[in-house]
């Protein structure tokens, strides 16, 4: 019997949301998205526009980063990405 969790299965859409949104809450452009998560600005241009998925190692990358902010101390990033958690990780327990 495993223990490990099931990766989380999005839609394509809702990815090209996720990226978008979490990129806008950080006030970052796409360049200095994909230097936070360590891809490339092609990379992440694909997940918002729709051309590429992100690998389920990626996307566990942004479910840390939405954890991190939600513990920040500015409150409106906090809650933005705890808003963010809950749209689109509703499975997930909040570690805030």
């Amino acid at each position: 019997m495993s223990l490990k969790t099931k990766p989380c299965r999005m839609q394509q859409p809702a990815i090209a949301s996720l990226v978008r949104e979490l990129r806008s809450t950080m006030q970052l452009s796409q360049e200095k998205f994909a230097d936070e998560l360590g891809m490339t600005f092609a990379t992440i241009n694909r997940w918002e526009n729709g051309h590429a998925t992100p690998s389920p190692l990626a996307l566990k990358q942004i479910e840390t980063l939405l954890n991190q902010l939600s513990q920040s101390a500015d409150a409106t990033l906090r809650q933005r990405s705890q808003t963010l958690q809950g749209k689109y990780f509703p499975n997930r327990e909040l570690n805030a």
